[in-house]
């Protein structure tokens, strides 16, 4: 029997499968965290890539294509209009963005750039002299680059960079710097952050990792989401024994405003695996990255 993949590494029945849109809503709903209905959810039988020995190794090519049958359910897309190209846990703005064409990027500037002129007028300030004329373009460009992770899909970032190897013992990247804003205040947070696999015989160009991270983090977020963002998209891409992450932050949104605690440093992680099945594995990992 034919086999198809979809964005999230899971195999689903033939395009002309009736149950193949169902089965792939559902696991993007799964994904974004959306609840489903207990009759919908029923239906669904699906078996993921670990189930069966034919399985067991990972198939790469087109890692968050959907099949065209599901690309041309209107319904469907109109639920996930950005996971079905790769774009991971965006916006319904997200792929107006990341489309539109040099008159369009020039006329969300001038809307934003109008935005923060307004601001400024509200905080008291006068967007007329002189140290402030250009301040709304400036920012409005600034903004754009802080939030350029929107305009990023996973399959550009990996770029194919998977490679098979017998290697599976633990690869750890560490003390990847990060800049993110806070989605509360728009204030940002930045720290490092550690990610290591065990590969099941794929890895994945160590660079890929940093620019996985950088992707996820260049976006409005929290911590608790982006640590799982990059924990769970390295899992679908390379469908290895394990993966963990772990997150240490100062955030501004604490230390600038509020409580104004300098000094203070979040810190999460999350495991799946082997690192969360398996004390020593959790330990080495945690230990490696100390």
């Amino acid at each position: 029997m034919s086999v198809q993949t979809n964005f999230g590494g899971h195999r689903l029945p033939p395009a002309d499968d009736p149950k193949t849109a169902v089965a792939a809503d559902a696991e993007s709903a799964a994904f974004r965290g959306i609840a489903m209905s207990p009759v919908t959810a029923s239906s669904i039988n699906t078996a993921t890539a670990t189930e069966s020995p034919e399985f067991s190794r990972p198939h790469t090519p087109s890692m968050f294509q959907a099949p065209d049958s599901l690309r041309s359910a209107p319904a469907a897309t109109a639920r996930h209009p950005i996971d079905l190209d790769g774009f991971s846990w965006p916006s319904i703005g997200t792929e107006e963005r990341r489309s539109e064409s040099a008159e369009e990027k020039a006329e969300r500037l001038k809307k934003m750039s109008g935005a923060v002129r307004t601001l400024l007028e509200c905080i008291g300030e006068d967007p007329d002299r002189e140290g402030l004329l250009k301040t709304p373009d400036r920012y409005a460009k600034a903004l754009m680059f802080f939030t350029k992770g929107y305009e990023e899909s996973m399959n550009e970032v990996v770029n194919d960079a998977l490679f098979d190897e017998d290697h599976e013992e633990m690869v750890i990247v560490r003390d990847i710097d990060i800049f993110s804003l806070c989605e509360h205040h728009l204030v940002p947070f930045c720290g490092k952050v550690s990610i290591g696999y065990i590969p099941n015989r794929r890895v994945l160009g160590l660079s890929k990792l940093a620019r996985i991270a950088e992707m996820f983090s260049r976006r409005l977020q929290v911590q608790e989401r982006l640590t799982k963002q990059i924990a769970v998209a390295l899992d679908k891409i390379l469908q290895p024994q394990g993966v963990a992450v772990i997150m240490e932050a100062s955030h501004q949104c604490m230390v600038m405003r509020g409580v104004q605690k300098p000094g203070s440093k979040t810190i999460t992680s999350f495991m799946l695996g082997r690192f969360r099945s398996d004390p020593k594995t959790r330990e080495e990992f945690l230990s490696l990255v100390k």
